[in-house]
């Protein structure tokens, strides 16, 4: 069971995660986490005990000149994790021909961001502890710390993951899409071991951030570029709140693959009641959005030997000759 502290008036909620739940999230649906994984909150309490603080620093310096910084790194993490797992091979330029960065697939070309505070990230950890903390752990991090700092709820992040040496084009390609219909949308959560009330909580996601107009369901104004950015919740941006479900409810959501969650014809039996749910109540919605971000954080978690803890997210490490 969770235990939890909100405080009106300041959108926030405090959310703990106990052992037993994070323990049980951590070996979730479909064995998506490996044999023998343990993630733990405490993995870094000896061999990197600033690791959280340091995160938490270089985002907050990161948020004064970029306000949008919090949202895009919640994205890397999701898009890391739907494919091949949170391994950060999201962060991997190119490197050919032995890597094919997933940084330029529809999905993620030139709307992923956020690539140098990660830089900035582990720069400052490699200072403080080398070689101990990995970039997909630092991904993970970075969002709840991101969550908190704009005013949502905080969570026990299970730690231990290790840096993939590879990437996968052909996955990435199969991001969710703006433009997927429910049932596509389920399709690829469920094959992941995500259900339906996990889609709608880290849907709402995009209750802060910006996106392209060209993906937006009214598309571009007369004259505007296709990049053009705009709020993806109109009436909060930066805060991370429940207004997005709100805005649902009154057809106000800019992206399509959001309003279908209340539109598509198989909604008013799976996804429609829990955005109604979550509109009506925000410790609910921040419960459930902290126990599906650690759900979704241990999605094959590679740990022990696997993988390896890079020097540079950008590039996996030079083998010794």
């Amino acid at each position: 069971m969770a235990v939890s502290s909100c405080f009106p008036l300041a959108a926030r909620c405090s959310l703990l995660l106990t052992a037993a739940l994070v323990l049980a999230l951590s070996h979730g649906a479909n064995g998506h986490v490996g044999a023998g994984a343990r993630l733990s909150s405490s993995f870094y309490d000896d061999s990197c005990p600033s690791a959280h603080d340091i995160v938490r620093r270089v985002i907050q310096n990161a948020r004064v000149a970029d306000a949008r910084i919090p949202a895009s790194l919640i994205r890397l993490h999701f898009h890391d994790c739907f494919v091949q797992g949170c391994d950060g091979s999201l962060l991997l330029d190119n490197d050919l021909p032995a890597i094919m960065t997933e940084k330029e697939v529809p999905a993620n070309n030139r709307s992923a961001r956020g690539f140098d505070v990660v830089d900035d990230i582990k720069h400052a950890l490699e200072n403080a502890c080398p070689g101990i903390v990995s970039c997909a752990d630092i991904l993970a991090l970075a969002s709840e710390i991101s969550v908190e700092l704009a005013g949502g709820p905080r969570w026990s992040v299970p730690l231990g993951r290790r840096d993939g040496t590879t990437t996968n084009v052909e996955s990435a390609n199969n991001l969710p899409s703006p433009f997927d219909s429910l049932q596509m949308l389920q399709e690829k959560f469920r094959n992941l071991g995500l259900d339906d009330t996990d889609l709608v909580a880290l849907q709402g996601a995009h209750t802060f951030g910006r996106a392209q107009c060209q993906f937006t369901q009214q598309n571009c104004s007369a004259g505007q570029d296709g990049e053009t950015l705009v709020n993806l919740d109109t009436v909060t941006p930066d805060v991370f709140d429940n207004k997005y479900y709100g805005n649902l409810l009154h057809g106000r959501a800019p992206l399509p693959s959001d309003q279908v969650m209340l539109s598509d014809p198989v909604a008013a039996t799976t996804t429609a009641p829990i955005v109604h749910r979550f509109s009506g109540n925000q410790k609910d919605f921040f419960k459930n959005f902290a126990a599906s971000m650690v759900k979704m954080g241990n999605i094959s978690p590679m740990t022990g030997r696997a993988g390896e803890i890079r020097n540079i997210c950008r590039r996996v490490n030079k083998k010794p000759y």
